[in-house]
């Protein structure tokens, strides 16, 4: 199978990087169903709304939503279920002192295989106010102007 033919395999989060500053991200591995993985090698999913949730010592997924995978027989089969997270015991009391001490939250950034499994990249991230978002726009309005400029000149 060439490249260009190759199905999408990461599920990112786009508005992420907008509306969060990101602190500090980490790797976790993440359980899944068979027709999840199916899904996910498809690059079926969504992580627009998601967030990590921390309860009695495990990390969580939620309403990531991974479509299921359409020849699989999928009867009580919840795409925005919670998924658990693969994380030392020591990352998850790290984490979870983040987030109570700061002013913090726990998104999902991007879901990737890596071999044959699938990791989440978690940031540790602080929520953009408002005019912070829009010093982002101007900025990145800018550059698009510069770099058609530049490429006007050549």
């Amino acid at each position: 199978m060439s490249k260009l033919s190759r199905p999408r395999q990461q599920v990112v989060n786009k508005k992420a990087r907008f509306e969060y500053e990101i602190i500090e991200e980490l790797e976790a591995g993440l359980v899944l169903l068979g027709p999840e993985v199916k899904s996910l090698r498809l690059g079926r999913g969504n992580l627009t709304d998601s967030f990590v949730h921390i309860s009695e010592g495990e990390a969580y997924l939620v309403n990531a939503d991974i479509i299921g995978y359409s020849f699989a027989d999928l009867t009580d089969y919840d795409p925005r279920r919670r998924r658990k997270l693969l994380l030392s015991k020591k990352e998850i009391s790290s984490l979870e002192q983040k987030v109570k001490t700061g002013r913090y939250s726990l998104i999902p950034l991007k879901i990737y295989p890596k071999g044959n499994v699938f990791k989440v990249a978690v940031a540790v991230a602080r929520g953009k106010k408002q005019f912070e978002k829009r010093e982002a726009i101007k900025r990145r309005d800018l550059e698009r102007e510069a770099r058609t400029e530049i490429k006007l000149r050549v």
